[in-house]
Parts: C-alpha cells; structure tokens; sequence
C-alpha cells in the first residue's frame, strides 16, 4: 500500500475521527464532508509532489471579531473567536531551502529561503507572507528548511474571517511541525504572524486577528503591552443559550482596501498625538468633548469621530466579557448592537464607497429580521466583506434563506467556535 492511501485509509480512524470532530464540530455530515475535504489533499499533495513519507497536515482557524472593532492597534481590548473554518495544509519537509506552496485556487509560488529579507517586488503576496513567518521564527530561535506544501481554505480571502491570519498562524505550524516539536507559545505564533503581515507583506494591522487564530477558542485580549498581551479564555455556549452566529457574507472583498483600513489606525494616533500620547489608550471621551476645538484645527472631524469610537468601544469590551460571565445575554446582544452602530457612524467602516452600500443592506435587513431578539453588527475590518449576526436557533432557516435570496447562495455561515488554534493532525501514538 502506498503512503498516501495509508495515511487516507488512517482518515476513518476513530483516533483520528476524534481529532476532526474537535476541531469542526460533533456533526457527523460535517465530520463526512471533512473526512472528504483531507482526502482531496493528501492526494492533491501526492500528484503534485510524489507518493511520500512524513507528509503532516496542518490545520489553522480564521476568526470571528465579537467585540472591540479597530481596537487592537491602539493598544485596546477585544473579545474574538476562533471558527471552525480553516486555512488546511499538507507539507512534507525538503533537504533544502526551497518552498513549493501549492494554494487551490492560487497560482503556485516557489521561493528560497536562504534569503529572508523584505522584498518590495513581494508585498502583497503569499511569497512574502511565507518569508516573513520563516524570517520571524529564524529570530525567534526556531530551526526553519524548506517544505513543500498543498493548501485549501475554507476562510475566503476578503470573507471578513481572516485568511490571512489563518495563512500565517498555519505557517508557523507547518515550521513549527517539521523542523521543532510543535509547541510555539501561541502568542508568539500571533506576534510572528503579524509582524510578516505588517512588515513583509506591506499591510498594516493590530495583533487581533492572528492572537485569535493562535489560541482558539473565545478569548478576551488587552493589548496594553503589545509584548504581553493578557489573554483571557471565556467560557460561554452560545448554542445552548438558544443562539447561533451568523456571518453573512455581501460579495465584496478586502482585496483592494489597504489605504482604507490604513487611514483608521492613522487617524486615531493623529488624534493620540495632540494629547502627546503615541496611542489612544488612556484617554477618555471628555477630553476629546473638551479640548474639540483645539482637536479640529489640526485633525480631521472624521479623526476626531474614529477616537470617540475606540474609546467607547475598549469600555465596551470588558461590559461584554462581563455580561458573558454572568450570563446576562440581553445585555451583551445590547452591547453588540451599541458596538455595531458605533462603527457605522463614528469609525465609519461599513463602506468606502456610497455606490457600494452591500453591508449597509445586509444590517438594515439583519436588524428588521432581529431587532426584538438577537443582534447584528459590522465584522472585522469592515469596508466590505461580512457582518456578524447572533440569530435565534429557531429563525436561522428564515434568516439564512432571506439573507441568501439578497446576497446569493452561500452568503450565510452558521459558525461554531473552534476551542484550538494552531493543529496537526495525529496519525500515531
């Protein structure tokens, strides 16, 4: 038998099955379709690069933001979800520098790692994502090689779920995996992660989407100290409170936002900086109220707006965590929604152009659909992509099928909250 039908045959294993249904969920058409999924790449692995031995299949989570939009780059706090969609990764090591990455749906990308330096011909692409987790765990302490390597995802680039974050955190596995003993702190996972983004990549971003694929699981995060951030697990079921979460999806993409999303951050340390404060962290919304004029004649009224929403959005956060603990959910489906309006009339991210109103819609519906019982706000970086809805378990079928018939088929993901990040797959021991 060869290796790759072994290790497909090892798929329906009990050890194995036990390993999936933790990381996707309990439903055993899930579980099927997941089993199906891990086929397709292990074979896709061996036509690209030979019937081999010691392939291992790495796995990372996209993440969904609950609380604190644009509130990490300031040094503020968010409460964040690792999915059950996944960036997947079948990777054997090489005996060289060299990478062969194979993306389904992405033209192939072949670099050398001998050289690890940020390349301006690369911003942007998967190539400079991979050179720059590879540079980052070099300096960390961390043995790096060349590997090849076939990848599928279910986190759409420009899904509002982060594919990217999900990219990266799977790349330090893959390093992690077939070079050391897979047992990188998850922090340093996330800050490797986001320093390729920022750096090697060219895209600015605080440090919440890759600390969520990193940890897994639902996590509340205070970025005070960007070097050690505090991290917190939540325990709550949303399902069994008798809600699910809902991203649905408007057909817009991420892909060509850069400059927006790089205004935000921006913006609000322009605004820090009239205090003599590098960050917005620390200050209060009477200071803004007082000092408003002196504020106006140096910054833009949108600047000033954008500070108001972080600093009620990080006092938001920690009321959400609480309403969780003390399982006061009418009050935290208040919190999101407060949350929700405040990004589409202070931060303003729901769009970047007024001929592109897509999320706009999707709130306006989701809030006629929701408004007595259950909520709905912007996710992630906003502009486009998705929003974030928590529907009633008994009207996920009408919402699913009103949101669809807007947005077309598959526009709606029913999430369940992975409780891992970064994962291999254990076929041994």
């Amino acid at each position: 038998m060869s290796h790759t039908e072994a290790m497909i045959r090892k798929l329906d294993t009990e050890k194995v099955r036990a390993q999936l249904r933790y990381l996707y969920g309990e439903d055993e058409t899930l579980l099927k379709t997941q089993q199906e999924r891990y086929t397709r790449l292990i074979r896709r692995y061996a036509e690209l690069f030979g019937d081999r031995e010691g392939v291992q299949l790495i796995s990372a989570p996209g993440r969904t933001e609950i609380g604190g939009n644009h509130t990490d780059h300031n040094h503020g706090r968010v409460l964040a979800a690792a999915v059950n969609l996944d960036a997947l990764c079948a990777a054997g090591p090489r005996d060289d520098l060299k990478v062969r990455f194979y993306s389904e749906g992405y033209e192939p990308v072949e670099i050398d790692l001998s050289d690890l330096s940020v390349r301006t011909e690369e911003e942007g692409t998967t190539a400079a994502l991979i050179r720059g987790v590879a540079a980052g765990m070099k300096e960390a302490g961390y043995r790096i090689g060349g590997f090849d390597a076939a990848v599928t995802s279910t986190v759409a680039g420009g899904s509002g779920l982060s594919s990217s974050a999900a990219l990266e955190v799977m790349l330090t596995g893959v390093l992690d995996s077939l070079y050391n003993r897979f047992d990188m702190p998850y922090v340093l996972r996330a800050q490797i992660s986001k320093r390729a983004e920022n750096e090697w990549f060219g895209k600015p971003s605080g440090l919440l989407d890759q600390m969520a694929s990193a940890a897994g699981g639902l996590v509340t995060v205070d970025f005070r100290d960007t070097d050690c951030p505090e991290v917190e697990a939540v325990s709550y079921d949303f399902a069994r409170k008798g809600y699910a979460l809902v991203v649905v999806g408007t057909g817009g993409s991420h892909a060509n936002l850069t400059d927006q999303y790089a205004a935000i951050p921006a913006e609000m340390k322009d605004v820090a900086k009239c205090f003599g404060q590098e960050v917005l962290r620390g200050l209060s919304a009477e200071q803004l109220t007082e000092n408003a004029g002196r504020l106006r004649a140096k910054v833009s009224d949108r600047a000033i707006l954008r500070a108001y929403h972080f600093i009620r959005e990080d006092e938001r956060v920690p009321l959400q965590v609480a309403a969780l603990k003390e399982d006061r959910i009418s009050d935290f489906l208040k919190l999101i929604i407060d949350s929700g309006r405040s990004s589409y009339m202070y931060l303003q991210n729901v769009f970047a152009d007024s001929r592109d109103q897509s999320l706009s819609l999707a709130l306006c519906m989701a809030e006629e659909q929701l408004r007595r019982d259950g909520a709905w706000r912007i996710h992630g970086g906003g502009f486009a992509g998705t929003t974030l809805n928590f529907v009633p378990l008994g009207k996920v079928n009408d919402f699913v099928k009103i949101m669809e018939n807007a947005f077309g088929k598959d526009a709606c993901k029913v999430l369940n909250i992975r409780p891992v990040g970064a994962a291999r797959i254990a076929f041994e021991g």
